[in-house]
């Protein structure tokens, strides 16, 4: 069924189809021309009538609101609308005939648009021109639908009317849906802000969700002031801005470094175009711009929202800043634990050191006393004997002077032995002090060997002892000479007291790159395993007794073993086995034997 035709002030002097198309095409030929990027109010007319299309195009034809005219789009039937429609979702009115293919066509799409498209934003006016078919009561409650009106009664100036209280009725509910979908990101973006916790990821998280929020593209920076001095910090950047950050301040363009410089003299936010600069003071003091060139102008609904999403900026970068100086008393705090932990392993090992000495020389008191009174008590109980026998001796008439003259050389060996354990007594005491310091001096060690094997060859003859030596005629070096005769000494004179009368004593002297090494074998007991493991400890006595009655205090080869070591050497000692002697060798490295290393 064909709707009526429209009322005759909608329709103007046209009498055809023909002169109404020429004169919609001169009329918009007469109108100015607007940019092409100019916003448009999307109208639809959809209806079968085509004069009704003509009529209201130009009725409408310099119609303007809001600096925004009219793009009228038409459709012929209710399913040539329902294409329409679904092409453009922001579709801003619809002037909707009812009787079209169908008596319910107009209504059917009432249902679709709301139903299927879900779109509740765009205004819906229904144009009649059968009132009866489609009782005005009965359709505004059961149809969603804005306005109502029979085709008679729509003049052009109340279409006029109609069509600009539907305009405003549809801005304020894209500025309300606007605005809830701002909120809903401003909601969404906090939660990601907020859990950032780096200043330079919130600045490039603020810059994205701004963009996302006026859904523009959007290039520009972010910067940060701590004070009120001239310079400031770029946090982020994006766009062509992209890696300012990096470069800094001298790396931003006159037209942006002008923007910021301004901001932070206003002290507000400001919007000029495509130009977009925010302001923001944090509760801390810091002041932080926002500096954004976008691809079109911020609406106003843009404008409060960024404003909103800013104010809740200040918090966020506080927390941040707070967050980071958190770190930092963390990373003190941890430092300075970790030093004052330092301090107290150092000063509790140095006490365990100190308990460690004290009680080693503790024991050491203890094993000196020991040695004294079992080692010292037999020469004086011979000297006390001797001297009781001698006065004895000396008291006869005639006094019988022989025979004291054999207690008085009694008395002097004793002495002497006393004197040597007093001796290795004071040396053990020298080498366990800390501050001992070697002497070295220019050596030859064939010398200081040949004047060791002087000094004991009067005790070897004793025992009918052969003492021999051999290696080469000179063997230069450098070491304390003292230190290192006493300790030949004491390996030369101990194969001599635990080797039998008439046995072998060999003194060998050798160099390689190893080092020198001198080797003392003897022709003694030998050394039992037990004797390996105790050798080199201090008070520690062979299982072998000395073969001529000698004394000894267990601390010669201990002594050996200090002197050797402080001179960076070593020594060792090994045994073919129990009846079959053993050799005792010092090494010394070849920074003190001279040898090229």
């Amino acid at each position: 069924m064909m709707s009526e035709p429209a009322n005759e002030p909608l329709r103007g002097p046209m009498q055809d189809q023909d002169r109404d198309d020429d004169l919609i095409q001169v009329l918009e030929d007469e109108a100015p021309a607007l940019p092409e990027d100019q916003h448009r109010w999307k109208v639809a007319i959809i209806d079968d009538d085509a004069a009704v299309h003509s009529g209201t195009r130009y009725a409408l034809s310099d119609y303007v609101l809001g600096g925004s005219r009219l793009e009228l789009l038409s459709a012929y039937s209710a399913m040539e609308g329902r294409n329409l429609l679904a092409a453009h979702p922001d579709m801003a009115v619809v002037l909707l005939d009812v009787v079209m293919e169908s008596d319910g066509a107009g209504l059917e799409l009432v249902q679709y648009i709301r139903n299927v498209l879900k779109n509740d934003t765009v205004r819906i006016i229904l144009r009649t021109g059968q009132p009866g078919q489609a009782p005005e009561r009965q359709v505004i409650v059961d149809y969603d639908i804005n306005d109502y009106k029979a085709k008679t009664e729509l003049t052009a100036d109340k279409l006029f009317t109609a069509l600009t209280a539907a305009i405003r009725s549809y801005q304020q509910l894209m500025r309300l849906v606007e605005t809830r979908r701002g909120l809903e990101l401003i909601v969404d973006a906090a939660s990601e802000l907020f859990d950032l916790k780096s200043m330079r990821k919130l600045a490039a998280g603020v810059l994205t969700q701004i963009a996302g929020l006026v859904q523009a593209q959007c290039e520009g920076i972010l910067v940060l002031r701590d004070d009120r001095r001239d310079g400031f910090a770029i946090l982020a950047g994006s766009g062509v801005y992209s890696t300012v950050a990096e470069v800094g301040e001298a790396g931003l363009d006159a037209a942006m470094a002008g923007l910021v410089r301004s901001a932070f003299e206003r002290r507000r936010h400001a919007f000029d175009g495509h130009q977009t600069v925010l302001y923001i003071e944090t509760a801390s003091g810091r002041e932080i711009v926002v500096a954004l060139q976008s691809d079109k102008p911020l609406s106003d609904t843009d404008r409060t929202l960024v404003a909103v999403f800013c104010g809740r900026l200040s918090t966020a970068f506080d927390n941040i800043i707070l967050y980071e100086q958190l770190q930092a008393a963390n990373e003190t705090l941890e430092q300075r634990v970790a030093e004052r932990t330092r301090q107290l392993t150092v000063a509790n090992e140095r006490l365990t050191m100190q308990w460690a000495r004290l009680k080693r020389t503790n024991d050491h008191k203890a094993e000196v006393l020991g040695t004294v009174a079992h080692d010292l008590k037999n020469p004086l109980g011979v000297i006390l004997g001797r001297s009781e026998m001698m006065g004895e001796l000396l008291g006869l008439d005639p006094p019988n002077i022989p025979r004291a003259l054999t207690q008085i050389e009694q008395i002097r060996s004793s002495v002497a032995r006393m004197t040597s354990m007093v001796d290795e007594l004071i040396n053990d005491a020298m080498l366990d002090a800390e501050d001992i310091v070697l002497r070295p001096a220019d050596i030859d060690a064939v010398a200081i060997v040949a004047a060791v094997i002087d000094a004991n060859a009067p005790l070897a003859e004793r025992k009918r002892q052969m003492l021999v030596f051999s290696g080469p005629d000179s063997m230069p070096g450098r070491a304390d000479p003292d230190r290192l005769r006493e300790a030949i000494d004491n390996l030369v004179s101990n194969a001599i007291k635990y080797s039998p009368a008439g046995g072998r004593i060999h003194v060998s002297l050798t160099s390689s790159e190893a080092g020198h090494r001198v080797a003392v074998a003897d022709s003694g007991p030998g050394l039992s395993p037990e004797d390996q493991q105790r050798l080199f400890g201090r008070f520690q006595r062979l299982s072998a007794k000395p073969t001529g009655g000698e004394s000894s205090t267990g601390l010669g080869l201990f002594i050996c073993r200090r002197i050797i070591e402080l001179h960076g050497g070593r020594i060792t000692a090994s045994s073919d086995g129990p009846g079959r002697g053993s050799v005792f060798a010092i090494t010394l490295p070849p920074s003190v034997a001279g040898v090229p290393s």
